[in-house]
């Protein structure tokens, strides 16, 4: 799972992905939920941090935007399994259902900081999440939507209608029927605890897609980032993570990060030296990787790109653009393809 000591983690591209299958923009989504539009970014992974309470926070925003009771489960089986990152790929050419599960258990700790349970005990199975770092209830269409991810993964990797025993959920009664279609099986809301119980003996589904080869070839890849994911960050990588949250509030300086990061200035300073860069060169860099991600967004316009930097005018927006590219923002943006 990502170390406990690391309060950020990634946001995987197919949630945004996901969000248009709903009919919602991620600029909405994340205007919604008070988060800022460097979170929908897609070149590299530590543009996409949010803490778990952001992350509930932008689930909150989906049921806002789309209040309809079967959004959660939508945003699931409207997905190709295609499209899936390979930690959740691997599940669907898993050899049989109870595999599929457990392997979706282990690598599901690559997106999100959230440990699944299956746990076997007689005739049936239940499957239940637990979150690290907070004591906030998951909001309800998350767990509409994790539920539907197990029970599509069995239904789509066995090729059978698996209809599990019963649903748990923790929350009142809504009146819905949605739930209750979907799964096909009682829904008993109210309860202690939020789980998807299935009879044991659909886990023995085999799965017609199994690809052993296939899965010969992920398995070493995601162990290894599995284990890249449960180490410390380097400080430089916290460091632009901690610039781009505060970028727009104005020019950080080092006090600002180090208090964000819960250290003193001095024992930053320290770290970073240890490193071999300097403050000064992580605020240019992240600029610059903000700058060509916003750039390459065509409905943002430059004087808002500039504002969300924290440039004080466009004009000296302008200026390091020029140094840091050797042309205007505009005609960069064009040379990528992305004109306004």
């Amino acid at each position: 799972m990502p170390d406990a000591r690391q309060s950020r983690f990634n946001i995987p591209d197919v949630f945004w992905q996901a969000l248009k299958t709903i009919g919602l923009e991620p600029s909405a989504v994340l205007r919604q939920a008070r988060l800022p539009v460097t979170l929908n970014l897609h070149e590299r992974r530590d543009r996409r941090q949010v803490t778990t309470p952001e992350f509930f926070r932008l689930w909150e925003a989906i049921g806002t935007l789309n209040p309809d009771p079967a959004a959660g489960i939508l945003l699931v089986t409207q997905l190709d399994s295609a499209t899936l990152p390979p930690a959740s790929f691997a599940a669907f050419i898993a050899r049989d259902f109870r595999d599929g599960l457990h392997r979706l258990a282990r690598f599901k700790q690559l997106c999100t900081p959230e440990r699944v349970h299956v746990t076997e005990e007689g005739s049936t199975c239940a499957v239940t999440l637990d979150w690290l770092r907070t004591q906030a209830h998951p909001p309800t269409l998350f767990i509409d939507a994790a539920f539907a991810t197990f029970v599509e993964l069995g239904r789509r990797g066995s090729r059978v209608h698996i209809i599990p025993h019963h649903v748990e959920l923790a929350r009142p009664e809504c009146g819905s029927s949605v739930l209750a279609d979907f799964f096909g099986c009682p829904v008993r809301f109210g309860a202690e605890r939020n789980a998807l119980v299935f009879d044991a003996a659909d886990l023995n589904r085999p799965f017609p897609g199994h690809n052993p080869e296939l899965l010969d070839i992920l398995n070493p890849v995601l162990t290894a980032a599995l284990a890249e994911a449960t180490a410390l960050p380097t400080i430089s990588h916290q460091v632009k993570g901690a610039l781009k949250r505060i970028l727009a509030s104005g020019r950080p300086e080092m006090v600002e990060v180090a208090r964000d990061m819960g250290m003193s200035e001095r024992t930053l300073q320290r770290r970073i030296t240890e490193e071999g860069t300097s403050f000064r060169q992580l605020m240019l860099e992240t600029r610059q990787e903000i700058v060509r991600h916003l750039l390459a967004e065509p409905t943002i316009e430059i004087e808002e790109i500039a504002g969300l930097l924290g440039y004080e005018d466009t004009n000296s927006f302008y200026r390091a653009f020029r140094t840091w590219e050797g042309t205007t923002p505009a005609r960069w943006r064009a040379s990528q393809g992305t004109t306004h």
